[in-house]
């Protein structure tokens, strides 16, 4: 089994900074991709951020120039800084890994538990 463990939430005003990290363990064989996904209230999660193995880096329009998300692969973590925070970033953000657990096992994706975001403005 995997485990993911996100940090790093809280209540921040609008203009500020958060960093969120995603400590993946347990059955780890490689991991091809780190995710960061979000969801809002009544809204559908959606990808905010990936980051795969050898570094290629995709985000959502909306955090372009304001999030960056990095990896560890040593750590098997992953992180989300986010800078130039805004009232509609408010959400739950759950970290994502597509995880092999052996050298022969198709990847699979994992789930953290979520952490609340929130930005007044």
């Amino acid at each position: 089994q995997v485990q993911l463990v996100e940090s790093g939430g809280g209540l921040v005003q609008a203009g500020g900074s958060l960093r969120l990290s995603c400590a993946a363990s347990g059955s780890i064989f490689s991991i091809d991709a780190m995710a960061w996904y979000r969801q809002a209230p009544g809204r559908q999660r959606e990808l905010v951020a990936r980051i795969r193995r050898g570094g290629t880096t995709n985000y959502v329009d909306s955090v372009k120039g304001r999030f960056t998300i990095s990896r560890d692969n040593a750590k098997n973590t992953a992180y989300l800084r986010m800078n130039s925070l805004q009232p509609e970033d408010t959400a739950v953000y759950f970290c994502n890994a597509v995880v092999r657990t052996g050298s022969l096992s198709i990847s699979n994706d994992y789930w953290g538990q979520g952490t609340q975001v929130t930005v007044s403005s």
